[in-house]
């Protein structure tokens, strides 16, 4: 197997980096490109400091370009049209520079699956709106009693006439504070076996009834939501697909959800990091790694994991390119991905010892900026979202190993 670029694609990686280089904002560098205040594209599109919403249109423009807002979509529907190598190579340029995407959900998870699943009229009404900043979208799936087992979600929307009713509860609604609409896995029929009798339903954010509260995290940061639902009534043509067969829409949508490939980039670039800030003058104060030859192994071992993903993303690459969808492999992905970003985390606290517990960014005595400790708090989730572990082995030893269902 060749990894290294064809000249045709080195070409492309050239424009890629040439772009960010040139392109992108100050306000976006090195400030990682999802997360809460600087870095974050959605939320700066809407804020009310001049400066950060003149960076997220002008980064925006510069993707706009060239059709890099979704470089993965058609370009009958707007996007670049890339080959899955070319997005690939687009995705590892952007995380490593740490630059933000622009669209969110709406172009890695909802336009994916209504150029799958949509009508005409849905496409026309809602992707353009996507790729030009307009509408931002949340995604409205996890309810307090329906997580991992996604399929109990018992959100209830009755037919009337035209419209549905909705009434009940999501939870954990990434950025629903800062989105415009919303998509949702609803109950249309109760009686039908729990994978059916569910639909998936496009609605506006502020139509009368639905209210997002905000859920404060232990890092004190705003990312999440719980909604709610109170005769929420939403027109019968935001239904994507066919009534009571949104679970294989949804289970699509999930797909392209956890065909990672930036993760193995995110994690190397962490790990390089940890280990330059060690071999400073600054680091050799705070790290542990000289006299510890235990810790040292477990920097290499984190080191060489990251490899490991960086293939199993290639193996849900190299199956896109020839025109299949990820399963199981992109379960597999997902699950190495989200364990080994909680090891990283906890590795860099411990390399750092008691200079690993510092919070503040401001701290001057903080190594790294207290990059490894706000890491540890956030990344506690990583195995619960999107599917946990638990759920990711089950699908990998069903679909992946033919194993029995216990």
């Amino acid at each position: 197997m060749d990894w290294s670029d064809s000249t045709e694609q080195a070409e492309f990686r050239a424009q890629v980096r040439d772009v960010i280089v040139n392109r992108l904002p100050q306000r976006y560098r090195g400030a990682g490109g999802e997360g809460e205040g600087a870095g974050s594209w959605q939320a700066d599109r809407i804020s009310s400091d001049p400066a950060a919403k003149a960076a997220a249109d002008e980064w925006a423009h510069a993707l706009a370009e060239r059709g890099w807002i979704a470089p993965h979509w058609p370009k009958e529907y707007g996007g670049a049209g890339l080959t899955p190598m070319e997005q690939f190579i687009f995705k590892q340029e952007m995380a490593q520079a740490q630059a933000p995407s622009v669209g969110g959900m709406g172009v890695s998870l909802l336009g994916p699956t209504l150029i799958v699943h949509g009508t005409e009229e849905q496409r026309a009404e809602h992707l353009p709106k996507i790729l030009s900043g307009e509408v931002a979208w949340a995604e409205g799936y996890s309810e307090p009693g329906a997580g991992s087992d996604l399929a109990s979600l018992q959100t209830r929307a009755i037919r009337d006439g035209d419209e549905y009713v909705i009434n009940g509860q999501k939870i954990w609604t990434s950025g629903a504070h800062t989105a415009d609409w919303l998509f949702a896995l609803v109950r249309t029929d109760p009686e039908a076996p729990k994978h059916r009798g569910i639909s998936f339903l496009m609605m506006d954010i502020k139509t009368p009834g639905l209210n997002i509260r905000p859920l404060i995290n232990m890092a004190w940061q705003h990312g999440f939501n719980e909604t709610f639902f109170e005769d929420v009534r939403v027109p019968v043509k935001n239904l994507v697909g066919d009534e009571n067969r949104g679970w294989y829409v949804g289970a699509s949508l999930l797909d392209f959800e956890r065909s990672n490939i930036a993760g193995a980039i995110e994690n190397r670039r962490l790990i390089s990091d940890l280990i330059d800030h060690a071999k400073s003058d600054e680091g050799r104060g705070h790290s542990r790694l000289a006299e510890s030859t235990g810790l040292r192994h477990e920097v290499a071992e984190a080191f060489v994991q990251t490899e490991v993903l960086f293939n199993f993303s290639f193996r849900v690459i190299s199956m896109q390119n020839r025109g299949l969808i990820p399963n199981y492999e992109a379960s597999t992905s997902k699950l190495f991905n989200s364990e080994l970003v909680q090891k990283v985390a906890r590795l860099g606290t411990r390399v750092f010892g008691l200079y690993g517990t510092l919070w503040s960014k401001e701290e001057p005595l903080s190594p790294m900026g207290a990059q490894f400790t706000r890491l540890y708090v956030t990344s506690i989730p990583r195995t619960i979202a999107a599917g946990s572990s638990e759920i990711q082995r089950n699908i990998i030893a069903t679909r992946g190993l033919g194993l029995p269902r216990g």
